[in-house]
C-alpha cells in the first residue's frame, strides 16, 4: 500500500492540475485508512474538477469513515446531486445508500434510468460511466476479461476520454506496458477512472 501511495504521490506532484491523480492517492490514502490525508486529496480533486461524481462518493466516505458525519452528508449530498445532473447513476446511487447510513435525507432524484437494467445493443446501450444513451462500441478496446466489461457497460466517448488519461498515466508515473506491475498500475487506473470494478 506505501508503494502505492508514492506512487500516486509522485503523479500528483508531477502534474497539479490532474485530478485523476489526486483522486487515486486519496483513494490509496482512503484504503489504507489515512482519513485526515484521504480528505484533503479529494478536495483538492474536486476543486479542479467540480463535477468528478466519484470523488464526491469517496470524500463523503473519508469523511464518514474519520467521523466528520455532518460534513459527510453535506458531500454526498452535493454529490449525488451532481451525479444525477450528469447521467452517473452508480456512483449516484452508492452515495444515496450512505446519506441514508447516515441518517441525512437522499435527494429525489431527476434522472431514473437504471443502468442495470439497461440492454446492450445499439438501441438500448447506455454507459455505466455517463449514464448516457450510446451506441456500443464496435469491437473490444482491449483484450480479456477486462476488455470485455469495458465493451459491454463503457460508450466510446468515456473510452476516448480515458485514452487522453492514460497517456498521462503512463508518462507521469513512468510505466513500462511490458512490466506486470506497470500494467496492473495501469489498470487500476483505467478501472478507477471507468468506474468499473
Amino acid at each position: 500500500m506505501n508503494d502505492r501511495i508514492e506512487q500516486f504521490k509522485k503523479m500528483a506532484e508531477a502534474d497539479p492540475q490532474n485530478e485523476m491523480g489526486h483522486l487515486s492517492l486519496g483513494k490509496a490514502y482512503l484504503d489504507d485508512n489515512h482519513f485526515e490525508e484521504a480528505i484533503a486529496s479529494l478536495k483538492r480533486t474536486l476543486e479542479l474538477n467540480p463535477t468528478f461524481s466519484k470523488a464526491y462518493h469517496l470524500l463523503g466516505d473519508a469523511q464518514k469513515q474519520s467521523g466528520k458525519n455532518d460534513e459527510a452528508i453535506q458531500t454526498l449530498t452535493r454529490g449525488f446531486e451532481v451525479a444525477d445532473e450528469k447521467g452517473d447513476l452508480m456512483p449516484r446511487d452508492e452515495m444515496g445508500k450512505l446519506i441514508a447510513e447516515l441518517g441525512g435525507t437522499v435527494p429525489t432524484a431527476k434522472s431514473t434510468r437504471n443502468t442495470q437494467t439497461a440492454v446492450a445493443g445499439d438501441a438500448d446501450f447506455f454507459c455505466s460511466r455517463c449514464g448516457r444513451p450510446s451506441n456500443k462500441m464496435a469491437e473490444r478496446p482491449i483484450k480479456g476479461d477486462l476488455g470485455e466489461k469495458i465493451w459491454n457497460h463503457i460508450c466510446e466517448a468515456c473510452w476516448q476520454e480515458w485514452i487522453g488519461m492514460g497517456t498521462k498515466v503512463i508518462n507521469e508515473l513512468g510505466l513500462q506496458l511490458a512490466d506486470a506491475k506497470s500494467q496492473q498500475a495501469f489498470d487500476e487506473h483505467m478501472k478507477e477512472f471507468l468506474q468499473i470494478q
